[in-house]
């Protein structure tokens, strides 16, 4: 009879993994970079301001929104979207956290 391994990893291990996962698709790093370069919140359609449909477009904001990475209000029949600072900014720190982790733990020559 086997065994079966009960994997238990930390939260901090599950919250850098859900926030690596919403960054995970091309789709979504196009968007971050694309509300980034111009540098303001749209309100209207994103996808007319990237090669990806409507529904494509909807699906990633709607991750991007619940991993925090954006903002978004409704106004009328539009939604304004912005990049969320403070989350971004906390991403930054969890990336840079994680890899100085790597850093001290390479040992291979």
């Amino acid at each position: 009879m086997s065994t079966r391994k009960n994997p238990t990893f930390d939260e901090e291990l599950k919250q850098r993994a859900a926030l690596f996962k919403a960054l995970a698709h091309p789709a979504r790093l196009a968007i971050l970079e694309y509300l980034a370069e111009i540098k303001t919140c749209i309100t209207g359609d994103i996808a007319e301001e990237l090669p990806l449909s409507r529904t494509t477009v909807n699906q990633h904001l709607k991750e991007l929104k619940k991993a925090d990475f954006i903002k978004g209000t409704v106004e009328g029949v539009k939604t304004n979207y912005c990049l969320n600072e403070k989350a971004l900014h906390e991403l930054r720190v969890e990336v840079n956290d994680f890899l100085n982790k790597m850093d001290t733990n390479i040992k291979c020559e």
